[in-house]
């Protein structure tokens, strides 16, 4: 392993800085659990997902999947998990029996948070009850719908597989099944889609009462089918003025912005997320999984996994594709790109706890933030302010060495 540190002081924001320091107290931890197979992959899709065969193959997947944890055990030792997420692909393709055995290797092998969350990414057109009876039954207390749209068109344009009416059962489903949290994915400024279009989507999602929605507006990603053959989208202002009735509609019936695109009933955002977005820690293991773990010693390390599953299930191969260790210059922007896409910022001092690098060490680039209206006058916080969330990648720059 290198510890890429730099050797000189830190140069940031103009001022020389101290270098890192130990940290005294770890962040909480996490689990990331990559699945990657999907009925059919999706032409806007730029996630490491892959067309499913008829028969996959969940004992080999689930050996690798202990195995790979078994690798980076020495770097959690003692530690427990707060959330674990299952993230693909459709994890809902897997049985209750392969994510049960799986569960049952992860907790032999690291302790469960007494209130953990564990979360189970689903497709619509996965959604059989019985099945996510017993996945409730397995300790799975929250789902995450992947709705998109509940419109034919929509849904045909983006390449789903569901329609509208199996999503609105799925929601019925998830309940019935005792999921009393949950959250649905829905997209926005998809192809030739109207204000009404977009509004009447979330009408209809906020009819169902998800404790959570995930709305975001479609990108145009390289490496997917989009990118190459671009379908037409709306313009600027149309977006622009679905952004703005959505935020409206969705806090009119009490769904608080926490981050870019979240959105949560009082108490629900998702914990596993906010870790994330907290610099927390997760171990990442599957096919293509991303790692962050931090150490005693101040070392913080970025991981990921192979990519492909015939070569994560190939034992002559090794499951770790690579690492890097965050150098002192790499970590203030590394903080600061997850922490200011929560709306409400984090506080000051989890930067040097997460860190180890002291506040000052901000200091030029706070100021500089400060006096262009993208970030907020607050001591004590570091949050951007409206305008600053609206120019994201202009207020980051401000904290690029």
């Amino acid at each position: 392993m290198t510890h890429e540190s730099s050797a000189s002081p830190l140069i940031f924001g103009g001022a020389a800085q101290s270098p890192r320091a130990a940290l005294p107290v770890l962040p909480p931890l996490a689990l990331y659990i990559h699945i990657p197979w999907c009925v059919r992959k999706c032409p806007y899709c730029d996630f490491n997902s892959h067309t499913a065969s008829p028969v996959l193959p969940e004992e080999e997947y689930v050996d690798a999947l202990l195995a790979d944890l078994d690798q980076d055990l020495h770097a959690v030792y003692g530690r427990e998990l707060s959330s674990i997420f299952f993230g693909g692909g459709t994890p809902s393709l897997f049985s209750a029996a392969a994510l049960g055995r799986l569960l049952k290797g992860v907790e032999q092998r690291i302790a469960f948070a007494s209130d953990i969350e564990i979360t189970l990414e689903a497709n619509p057109g996965t959604f059989e009850q019985d099945k996510f009876v017993a996945y409730r039954a397995l300790g799975i207390n929250r789902l995450s719908i992947g709705i998109q749209s509940f419109q034919e068109e929509k849904l045909k344009a983006l390449g789903r597989i569901h329609n509208g009416d199996e999503a609105v059962r799925a929601a019925g489903m998830a309940r019935q099944a005792g999921f009393d949290n949950f959250n649905l994915d829905l997209m926005h400024g998809l192809p030739d889609q109207s204000l009404d279009d977009a509004l009447n989507d979330l009408r209809t999602a906020i009819a169902l009462k998800p404790t959570h929605l995930s709305w975001y507006q479609l990108t145009l990603e390289p490496n997917t089918v989009f990118w190459n053959q671009p379908p037409v989208l709306p313009e600027d202002d149309t977006l622009w003025d679905i952004q703005e009735a959505g935020q409206a509609l969705l806090a009119e019936h009490g769904y608080a912005q926490y981050e870019v695109s979240a959105y949560a009933q009082p108490g629900k955002p998702a914990r596993h997320n906010l870790n994330y977005w907290s610099f927390g820690d997760f171990i990442g293991i599957g096919a293509g999984a991303h790692g962050k773990l931090s150490h005693p010693d101040g070392r913080i390390v970025r991981t990921w996994k192979t990519r492909l599953p015939k070569d994560y299930l190939n034992p002559a191969k090794s499951f770790k594709a690579g690492e890097k260790a965050l150098s002192n210059d790499e970590l203030p922007f590394d903080f600061l790109m997850n922490a200011l896409r929560l709306t409400a910022g984090v506080e000051s001092r989890l930067y040097p706890e997460r860190t180890g690098l002291p506040l000052e060490s901000l200091a030029e680039g706070r100021r500089e933030a400060e006096q262009s209206g993208l970030l907020q006058v607050e001591p004590s916080r570091l949050a951007a302010t409206e305008r600053g969330q609206l120019f994201l990648n202009d207020l980051l720059q401000t904290f690029l060495s």
